[in-house]
């Protein structure tokens, strides 16, 4: 009886700390993207011309790719 409720427990115990654990990364991935998204911006604030045009040129290879 006793090791049923220790196992049941354990188990319950894994469950949460996986389930945190998995939390933690998604609001770590979340607060990276945050980060990459504000860099990026300024780099476009700071480069505008430069931005156009590698947006042009990324935009003329993608449509030849699928063609």
């Amino acid at each position: 009886m006793s090791k049923n409720i220790i196992t049941d427990l354990t188990e319950e115990l894994e469950n949460a700390i996986e389930e945190g654990s998995d939390l933690l990364q998604s609001l770590e991935l979340e607060e990276k993207f945050e980060e990459l998204k504000t860099e990026t911006e300024l780099m476009i604030r700071r480069h505008p011309i430069a931005s156009v045009a590698i947006a042009a040129a990324a935009g003329y290879l993608i449509g030849k790719l699928f063609r």
